[in-house]
């Protein structure tokens, strides 16, 4: 007999029927057993009458988050006795067969609360409960809707979704690798890709022209508030294209996926509006502006585009200076010598997304000219050499005939959790660490074995041993 969807028990009445699931609730009322059991999709009432004996003896051990088989009768509920909450409020299946999967302990926390009363370190030690809650799971819904939505907008729109590589190597994108000892090449290391930039860049060469791609991406960075070590986003990179089509087409899918998936949000202006930074920063003194009338109004979605970014900013801490947005990005002039004597005054054709004063995305149109790139790196402080040994490959492949291009990255965590109210990103994640980059449930990162690390020729200093 194939199991059936606990939601779908109600079109089965008069029938018998398999459900599977767990035990949400137990109750004792007289001579009969009632269980509330709980699969992804509902909640639905089981009764065991003492007719059937050995079932009834079975269930009478019962206990909550047990996990269990049943085959029964879907029947109408005695008047009086429906359940408007639920689905399946007006009907209950009786009983027939009864099989216990498997027994649980009793569990550290509820999960029929939202969970937010909870301490996080607890919650993520036992993610694999918290889940269990309605809220996440709805979360989780919500996000393979968001991302589904996001596929089909773009296919219709000609891009095609090509994978990266997983295992790239080290250059230097703002934040640290994560680096990878390779067994059989003593010495080398890859790197986990901070995100896709040079692949998309090389597929514009290959003549890809529209790609785009849900992009996993790891920072090693410090801890920083509501950061992740990884995180999704959405990753796009289009040919022949001016800024302006990079906006209108980001423009359209946002407004498109809101109106779709979350039809009871209000966008407080249309078309979004567009900042110059120096403007945005002296009207705002920020360069992600909340826009919002009502800033305690979580229905009230005010997107914004922020664009004339300076190419460089100062680090003062390190005396030098760095890429406002990445080292690819595109100068807002072709003067060489104007990128090395004066770099402070130097615009850049990047462009930010921001969503109720957080920036959800950001991107920039691309150098593809090597003396542009060069120049740029040498204000970065990279040495000619540095530059051939880390960007060669990228250069080189310039060299073959390439494009006009851009795109933008966009983070697909950040969004849900602000169009689902969620005051941070763990909470629209599945298995999220904690601020400094711990997998609680998985106890990671932790140590390997000294044989591990004799194959990969590494020695691990007594201060981190």
């Amino acid at each position: 007999m194939k199991r059936i969807p606990i939601n779908e028990t109600p079109k089965y009445l008069g029938k018998q029927i398999k459900l599977s699931g767990w035990v949400n609730s137990r109750r004792d009322h007289g001579k009969l057993i009632f269980i509330d059991l709980r699969d992804r999709n509902g909640l639905t009432q089981v009764v065991f009458v003492p007719q059937e004996k050995e079932i009834y003896n079975l269930a009478q051990k019962l206990r909550n988050e047990w996990v269990v088989e049943v085959i029964g009768k879907v029947s109408q509920r005695p008047k009086g006795m429906e359940n408007p909450k639920i689905e399946t409020g007006k009907i209950e299946v009786k009983a027939k067969e009864l099989k216990i999967f498997s027994e649980a302990k009793t569990l550290p926390f509820s999960i029929e609360t939202d969970g937010h009363e909870i301490g996080e370190e607890k919650r993520l030690k036992y993610r694999y409960l918290d889940l269990r809650r309605k809220r996440l799971q709805k979360n989780l819904d919500i996000r393979q809707e968001v991302i589904r939505f996001i596929r089909e907008y773009l296919q219709q729109e000609n891009f095609i979704e090509i994978e990266t590589p997983i295992l790239t190597k080290s250059t230097p994108e703002g934040a640290r690798d994560f680096l990878v000892p390779s067994r059989l090449q003593a010495g080398k290391f890859y790197a986990l890709p901070q995100s896709p930039q040079q692949y998309k860049q090389l597929l514009m060469v290959s003549g890809i022209e529209k790609y785009f791609q849900i992009a996993r991406c790891l920072r090693d960075e410090d801890p920083r508030g509501d950061r992740q070590a990884e995180h999704t986003q959405l990753d796009i990179e289009m040919s022949f294209v001016e800024q302006e089509d990079i906006l209108n087409l980001i423009e359209g899918l946002y407004l498109n996926l809101c109106k779709k998936l979350f039809p009871k949000k209000k966008i407080k202006e249309i078309p979004f509006p567009r900042f110059n930074y120096e403007e945005v920063i002296k009207k705002y003194n920020t360069d992600k502006p909340d826009l919002r009338k009502d800033k305690s109004n979580p229905n009230e979605l005010a997107f914004c585009f922020i664009t004339n970014f300076p190419m460089f900013e100062w680090h003062k801490k390190d005396k030098k200076w760095g890429p406002m947005h990445h080292p690819f990005t595109k100068p807002q002039t072709k003067n060489i010598k104007e990128i090395n004597k004066n770099p402070e005054k130097i615009l850049s054709f990047q462009h930010d997304f921001v969503l109720n004063g957080n920036e959800i995305g950001g991107g920039s149109l691309r150098s593809t000219d090597a003396e542009t790139l060069t120049a740029v790196f040498e204000v970065l402080s990279h040495k000619k050499e540095e530059i051939k040994e880390r960007f060669g490959h990228l250069l080189e492949a310039f060299q073959y005939g390439v494009p006009p291009h851009g795109g933008i990255a966009m983070g697909i965590d950040r969004f849900l959790a602000i169009v689902l109210n969620e005051p941070n990103i763990r909470e629209v994640m599945a298995f999220p660490k904690t601020g400094d980059n711990r997998d609680l449930m998985m106890d990671a990162p932790s140590k390997v074995s000294k044989e591990q690390l004799k194959e990969l020729h590494i020695k691990v200093s007594k201060k981190n041993d």
